[in-house]
């Protein structure tokens, strides 16, 4: 025994210990999963023979069973989830890949989103799997309308507007939340070098691509607008050493500047993200994904670590909207065309923000190849 040794060499079993422990604790219903239904009779026996006894008054606890929660793409084994903590597998309990609370809360999960899923997938006795497709349709539910709005790119790529004026800027504005206006505006200049993400621009467009492309065959490079700012038409790109485009050109229509006189009688397909490079907040990103490429990664006797996904983590350098440096630890906001965010509880801080992804913008998961 763990406090008298070899004195008193008996240690009560679970099923012993569990009745007495709940009827002392003034227990009234005692709820457990599945495996227990076939220990009731003795719950059931043990305290009607202790109150019998005047050990215990009536009425004395009752017992009811239910089906665990089973989720998939994870695993809730206690042994398993501490070996990958131990084989460093993952950055400890709290690492927002683990199905802890502890990890779910740094990932930014809300309390009312796992809430809203155990309230939607309900009690039964039946064992089954709810994907976790269900908890990230909650996470977006109950953030959708919470999150303000802001532009980060994850993935940048230089955009420079040729005959915009050098060292000027032209002040945009945008909702803090598109559904709640009485909640403002947020504003951010637009100048001559932006940063785009790299997929915006395609040397050789595919069909349906409406972003941005260079002239091809004498006809003009396409065009997009900047979202709450201008039309721009793209005129070409540059290359480094190794052919990768490093950065890209275009012009701009000035009088076609969002929310102006005469801005709607351009007419383009595409619309673009975009943060001012010269006042861009740098920030450190972390794009989690699911631990597990296989639904049920432990089933069957199965090696869960041969499941793991190898994208469930990635590290990107970001450029963010002006303002995003005083985000404050567990902060959530929604990026813009990329999904909701929070700022991480432990390493983010004024000035030095860190962003953890918490969920997608619509459920498009598909394992890593």
């Amino acid at each position: 025994h763990h406090n008298t040794g070899d004195k008193w060499c008996i240690y009560p079993m679970y099923d012993y210990t569990h009745p007495i422990s709940d009827a002392l604790e003034n227990i009234t219903h005692s709820i457990c999963t599945l495996e227990f239904q076939d220990h009731r009779p003795f719950y059931d026996w043990l305290l009607e023979t202790l109150s019998a006894g005047g050990f215990f008054q009536q009425p004395v606890p009752r017992q009811f069973e239910f089906s665990r929660l089973n989720l998939t793409y994870i695993v809730t084994s206690k042994r398993k989830l501490r070996q990958l903590v131990e084989e460093h597998i993952v950055d400890g309990w709290d690492d927002p890949r683990m199905p802890t609370l502890v990890g779910m809360r740094r990932r930014g999960y809300t309390p009312e989103a796992i809430q809203l899923m155990c309230e939607r997938t309900g009690v039964t006795k039946s064992d089954g799997w709810i994907d976790y497709s269900v908890l990230e349709g909650c996470l977006r539910e109950d953030l959708d309308p919470k999150a303000p709005r802001t532009v980060a790119v994850l993935r940048p790529l230089k955009l420079i507007i040729d005959n915009f004026p050098e060292n000027d800027s032209v002040e945009c504005t945008a909702p803090v939340h598109p559904h709640f206006p009485e909640r403002g505006l947020r504003t951010f200049p637009i100048s001559r070098e932006l940063w785009i993400e790299e997929d915006d621009f395609m040397e050789v467009p595919n069909k349906g691509y409406f972003r941005l492309y260079p002239p091809i065959d004498d006809k003009a490079g396409s065009r997009v607008r900047l979202r709450y700012g201008y039309v721009v038409e793209c005129t070409g790109y540059d290359k480094d050493e190794n052919g990768k485009v490093i950065a890209v050109h275009c012009n701009y229509f000035e009088d076609s500047k969002s929310g102006t006189e005469g801005s709607s009688t351009y007419k383009v397909k595409g619309n673009m993200h975009w943060v001012s490079a010269p006042t861009a907040i740098p920030a450190e990103v972390r794009l989690y994904d699911r631990l597990f490429t296989d639904p049920q990664p432990d089933a069957g006797g199965k090696d869960f670590k041969l499941a793991l996904n190898p994208l469930a983590k990635e590290v990107v350098q970001a450029w963010l909207e002006p303002g995003a440096e005083l985000a404050q630890p567990e902060q959530r906001f929604q990026f813009e065309r990329h999904g909701y965010f929070a700022a991480d509880r432990v390493d983010s801080q004024p000035g030095k923000p860190v962003f953890n992804r918490i969920v997608t913008l619509k459920d498009s998961w598909q394992p890593a190849k």
